[in-house]
């Protein structure tokens, strides 16, 4: 076990040599021999063993591993000279095993030595970006939980730090033929994740790749199979993949196979699904979601099925007026709810898909539906001219502060939901129905319109989607679809047209 001074002399041995520095091997192998000693001479083992390295490719295997035993040291300070000076190992063939070590250290709990870790990695990325995948793949599907976890997170917030000069096309499509492996068998977080990486290569931002995104989705949501509502890992999974899905449809990446499913499997056992998620309107988040997608549908197959479903669901949350008494009161106890978050998710998915099939209502239904089917439209109508009227006035004339109380938020959004309601139920009631009015729908942002550019046009929840605007954020910073909850959900989505008569 050498001492210090022997360290020292050894190192001088071999610092001296210059070009001849190969031929001093057992000076190398009295340094390998240091991490066997004392904290003063592993700290020298740990700086001195990877300056000389490359001199001794026969003893690659033995100086890997007395650096790999450093890394591993009881003394923190140790462990963070030894991480640090890793990348020096990375040479030719040694650079993917390097990468599988550094990927292993990711899971220390010293915050120090995790950026050290992290440090080293991207340097070893910026050499080689395909080996330090095999690296970092290899733990992924292969390693601990705590290492998979911490080597997905690295790479989706790591990769996009890179320059394109180390994100080669080559290398871009590595990480998708290996990310398919392991989305075989994700959870639901790191399923996110994935896709928040692959979304953000510059390969997937033409339309192909965006289809090949959804298509992934598509596999991940199992649209092939029946869906399950009672089962709530079967309802959450359906959720997490179309959430994913949601920022990738446009004009040219339709969502049509989404939309079928919803209409064909889910909307008919929307009232007893089942979510693990507490305190989540699980039907509201449905109905949310597909009337995003509704905007992007393409050619549809089941057009006038999946329309008749949405308006038979509709018929449900749209309730007939109270049947009078002679007197002329109601004759039951109380009024229906009118549950206007829900109609307005289905009501702006029946007019989007309606634009299809204009003639839906006219000649596809007999005359006593279409007939029960205005009558529900007049009384909702009314109730909703009531409420909106009670809704301006309450808001009236406040402004700023006065209108970020709970309260006032609450009446904002019921506005905007009323609102929209409104305007498409006008387009249902022309002779015959019309479907080109646009709104937005009141959980998206009002999007922000230049003099001279026409509202409509520039309306991402619309028939039309917008024409891409230099000023407009790139594609891949659209954010992951995250749709509100709590207070604006649940107190919207349940309004009694009795209470809201008396001011509520």
């Amino acid at each position: 076990m050498p001492t210090v001074e022997e360290l020292y002399r050894n190192y001088g041995i071999l610092a001296d040599a210059t070009e001849q520095v190969g031929q001093h091997k057992d000076a190398y192998q009295v340094i390998l021999d240091g991490v066997k000693g004392g904290t003063k001479e592993k700290r020298l083992a740990a700086q001195f063993i990877p300056k000389f390295f490359k001199h001794f490719p026969e003893l690659a295997d033995s100086a890997i591993n007395a650096q790999l035993d450093l890394c591993e040291d009881e003394d923190v300070s140790i462990r963070r000279q030894a991480i640090k000076e890793l990348p020096q190992f990375a040479t030719g063939e040694n650079l993917p095993r390097v990468a599988d070590i550094l990927t292993q250290l990711l899971q220390t709990d010293d915050s120090a030595e995790f950026n050290l870790v992290n440090n080293a990695l991207l340097s070893i990325f910026k050499m080689d970006a395909k080996g330090t995948l095999g690296g970092l793949f290899s733990q992924i599907l292969q390693g601990e939980d705590i290492v998979r976890e911490r080597a997905i997170k690295f790479l989706s917030t790591k990769l996009k730090t890179l320059p394109d000069e180390v994100l080669t096309k080559e290398v871009e499509e590595l990480i998708l033929t290996e990310s398919k492996k392991v989305l075989e068998d994700v959870t639901g977080e790191e399923f996110v994740l994935f896709m928040k990486i692959l979304s953000g290569l510059k390969s997937l931002q033409t339309v192909s790749g965006r289809q090949q995104l959804v298509e992934l989705v598509a596999e991940q949501a199992d649209l092939e199979q029946t869906f399950n509502p009672s089962d709530p890992d079967c309802v959450d999974r359906l959720l997490q993949c179309t959430r994913q899905a949601v920022p990738l449809f446009s004009k040219n990446v339709h969502s049509t196979r989404f939309v079928t499913y919803f209409c064909e499997q889910v909307l008919p056992n929307l009232s007893s699904l089942t979510t693990p998620v507490e305190g989540l309107d699980i039907q509201l988040e449905v109905l949310k979601l597909l009337a995003e997608m509704s905007s992007f549908c393409g050619d549809m197959e089941k057009l006038e099925t999946n329309l008749r479903k949405l308006f038979d669901k509709l018929l449900e949350y749209m309730p007939l007026p109270p049947e009078e008494a002679e007197n002329g009161e109601n004759a039951g106890n109380e009024e229906p709810k009118l549950q206007f978050s829900y109609v307005e998710c289905l009501l702006y998915s029946f007019h989007q898909l309606g634009r299809k099939l204009p003639d839906f209502l006219t000649a596809k239904l007999n005359a006593e539906k279409l007939k029960d089917f205005k009558i529900r439209l007049q009384y909702f109508a009314r109730g909703l001219q009531v409420y909106i009227r009670q809704l301006r006035l309450a808001l009236q004339g406040k402004t700023g502060e006065a209108l970020k109380t709970e309260e006032n938020k609450i009446k904002v959004v019921a506005l905007k939901i009323t609102n929209n309601i409104n305007v498409l139920i006008k387009d249902l009631f022309h002779i015959p129905p019309s479907y080109k009015s646009t709104v937005t729908l009141s959980w998206k942002p009002v999007q922000k319109v230049e003099i001279g550019q026409r509202r409509a046009s520039e309306d991402t929840t619309s028939g039309s989607p917008p024409k891409k605007s230099p000023a407009g954020p790139k594609r891949d910073a659209r954010q992951i679809y995250n749709p509100p909850s709590g207070k604006y959900s649940s107190n919207l989505s349940n309004f009694n047209y009795e209470r809201s008569l008396q001011g509520k």
